[in-house]
């Protein structure tokens, strides 16, 4: 008789079959079913094996965690490999259950072989899902494949996650989920621009608020692969894990290997139900940001490696004026980085540039009462650096092999020791030296040919790299780090467990941007994700567009500058200023309220909200990217307010592109705005003006 449990947090559920032989299998993983009678749960059990069809297996095979050949599964196993050649086909015993009612933890045995794996939601419906093997035997065990799966419901028939590129990153890319043992596969070293980020099934149709949908996100920042099973035998699997290289994980006698955590996320209020999940869950991390993000401005769009210490100056001053809260110093400032093929690796002051070490500038900086932050890039190196020159055996790369640039750089091989040891001691005398509140950890290129120790070395450098973060921030815990890999290239939980906010992409043109930071909010709530207000004209497109639609691209996110404001006109300055007062005003209405999005009946906007938990205060951005059908736009409806409630809905002038604050345009913009109840500005909605392109109209939504 089966030992069938169920497990549940906030309105989501797991039923699992424990039975004598094998490992568990997951009978539903979905809504919660509610209190169900121990013979109910059996019975369940009983009603869900499925019939054994014409030309199969003559007996009911189970979908385990951990499916393999064994079980009878025929689509990606998920644990492959060999022992001593022989293909790993364990026959796994149950040792031991723990158990509660949010998950559990097994620890089975086969020949050769130990599991721990873990099922198990947090307080938010989040399900974190972790396998660990370990080699209990004398003969050497090779693991090929550790991915963590479950089944999800056969009516989910679309499959949503993304792709990219530099300066495009999370584009969304939308299909029928097909028969088969489909995979995205990332060979990149790190994350990569075009990372799945999340694969979402879903019902047919789901959107912004609507539908039922199962996701998953690796917590890695290396290779990986993201999965979806759908056989003819009634199988319907989503999964994620750890692309591993022939040979990249060999375990010797009592050596383990643990597959990095897959989180797990189920809603039935479509994609804004999953960021609800997700970002309660992030938030709820005991080292989550919990001061209040600062307005940062960052030096490279203003004076790339132009380093001279007066235009430095007269940049802080003047973002001192304008309510900037910390200053960053970019690239540049260290020993012969004139130029990008230069210097990574030696990271000592340049005397060339800075007689007298950065002092000047950060006790300039602090003295505006500003905090300072630096750009770094530990992990890369020049050829042309004294660090090369000396070691070029600390190069990533295999023995007696030459590999190609990129941007011209190569990557250092953490994983050694002595190259972890002087970079931790290098990056620790800097933060020694000065009062430095805040890293800006770049990582700008793909890892290609990447080896340790005669072996891939992807694992190996993605786990050394954690350590190193993780012993500087034992050393500087006060200090922030973000996570940049030319943009948007390391944005996953993985190195998020390490760092306090990631650069989405490296694009400031608020129309490409937008978009960029819209699919980021998926996984990632506002606080996490920096974004900048570029210049005039974006360096990365050549695209001009106003200033106000560029601030208020910047408003749902860490927010921050990356230009020149010394040249800013007096007026731009003032409505700079005026941004960074209402930003202030709003910030933690966006870092701790609930995100949500709509589509709005006119194509070529943008909808973003943020709305207080207590649901009696919000606020949304509605942007126009392109012309849309309509002359007259159709009503706009805000989701996500309590329809009990009655609000005042104004206009946010400093977020708002100036055309449209005429109250001539729509009546209701004159006389403070307009007063409706909850129920209509999310069923019916309001008439707002019509955007022409690169345009932004904020508003804000207060309970009276």
């Amino acid at each position: 008789m089966p030992d069938v449990r169920r497990f549940h947090a906030a309105g989501a559920a797991l039923v699992v079959a424990f039975r004598d032989a094998g490992l568990p299998e997951v009978l539903h993983w979905g809504a919660d079913v509610g209190e169900v009678s121990d013979a109910a749960l059996a019975a369940l059990d009983s009603a869900s094996v499925r019939q054994i069809p014409a030309s199969a297996l003559d007996e009911v095979w189970p979908l385990t965690i951990l499916p393999t050949e064994r079980d009878g599964w025929q689509g990606r196993p998920g644990l492959s490999g060999a022992i001593a050649g022989a293909p790993l086909l364990p026959d796994w015993t149950l040792e031991r259950i723990d158990a509660d009612e949010r998950g559990f933890s097994i620890v089975a045995v086969a020949e050769g072989l130990r599991l721990e794996s873990a099922l198990r939601f947090d307080a938010d419906g989040v399900l974190r899902v972790d396998h660990r093997v370990v080699n209990s035997g004398s003969e050497a065990v090779t693991i090929a494949g550790l991915d963590a799966v479950l089944p999800v419901a056969e009516r989910a028939s679309e499959l949503l996650d993304f792709t990219g590129r530099w300066m495009r990153e999370r584009s969304p890319q939308r299909r029928p989920i097909v028969m088969g043992s489909q995979v995205r596969e990332s060979r990149r070293g790190r994350t990569g621009h075009d990372a799945p980020t999340l694969a979402v099934a879903g019902t047919p149709g789901f959107s912004d608020r609507t539908g039922e949908v199962w996701a998953v996100h690796l917590a890695w920042s290396g290779d990986a692969v993201y999965r979806t099973d759908r056989l003819p035998e009634g199988r319907n699997v989503l999964g994620a894990g750890e692309l591993l290289r022939p040979d990249e994980i060999v375990l010797a006698s009592g050596e383990a290997f643990a597959a990095p955590t897959a989180w797990f996320v189920w809603s039935e209020a479509g994609l804004d139900g999953l960021s609800s999940r997700l970002h309660r869950s992030l938030r709820a991390r005991p080292a989550h940001p919990s001061s209040a993000r600062p307005v940062v401005l960052n030096t490279w769009e203003a004076v790339y490696f132009d380093h001279t210490l007066a235009p430095l100056v007269a940049l802080a001053d003047a973002a001192a004026s304008v309510g900037v809260e910390r200053f960053v110093l970019d690239d540049g400032w260290f020993l012969g980085r004139r130029r990008d093929d230069a210097g990574l690796g030696d990271w000592l002051v340049d005397p060339a540039v800075w007689p007298e070490g950065l002092h000047p500038i950060v006790d300039h900086v602090r003295e505006l009462g500003m905090g300072f932050g630096l750009w770094v890039e530990p992990e890369m190196v020049n050829l042309d650096s004294e660090l090369a020159r000396e070691h070029p055996e600390w190069l990533l790369r295999a023995a007696g092999r030459e590999t190609r640039s990129w941007r011209n750089q190569h990557v250092l091989d953490v994983a050694r020791p002595e190259v972890a040891s002087y970079l931790l001691e290098r990056l620790s005398a800097i933060l020694d030296e000065y009062p430095i509140e805040y890293l800006k950890w770049d990582h700008n290129r793909d890892l290609l040919e990447a080896a340790h120790a005669g072996r891939a070395g992807v694992d190996t450098q993605t786990r050394a790299v954690y350590a190193l973060l993780h012993d500087l921030r034992r050393r500087h815990p006060a200090v922030e780090i973000e996570s940049c890999s030319s943009g948007g290239g390391r944005v996953d939980l993985g190195i998020l467990a390490h760092t306090d906010r990631v650069w989405a992409s490296d694009t400031n043109d608020p129309i490409e941007r937008s978009r960029i930071q819209r699919w980021t909010e998926l996984l990632l709530p506002p606080e996490l994700i920096g974004s900048h207000v570029g210049p005039g004209t974006a360096h990365t497109t050549r695209r001009a567009t106003d200033l106000r639609f560029r601030m208020a691209t910047t408003l749902f996110a860490s927010a921050g500058i990356e230009t020149d404001i010394t040249r800013f006109t007096d007026e731009e300055r003032a409505e700079l200023a005026a941004w960074i007062l209402e930003y202030k005003r709003l910030r933690e209405l966006m870092h701790t309220g609930e995100l949500v999005h709509d589509a709005t009946d006119d194509e070529g906007q943008l909808l973003t909200g943020a709305v207080a938990q207590d649901k009696r205060h919000a606020l949304f951005r509605l942007t126009r990217e392109t012309t849309g059908e309509w002359s007259v736009p159709p009503a706009l409806r805000l989701p996500g307010l309590d329809p009990a409630l009655t609000y005042r809905v104004s206009v946010v002038s400093a977020l708002t592109t100036k055309a449209y604050l005429d109250p001539k345009t729509v009546p209701w913009l004159a006389d403070g705005g307009v007063v409706l109840p909850g129920s209509l500005l999310s069923g019916i909605g309001l008439r707002t003006p019509l955007l022409a392109p690169a345009s932004a109209l904020v508003l804000e939504v207060v309970a009276v």
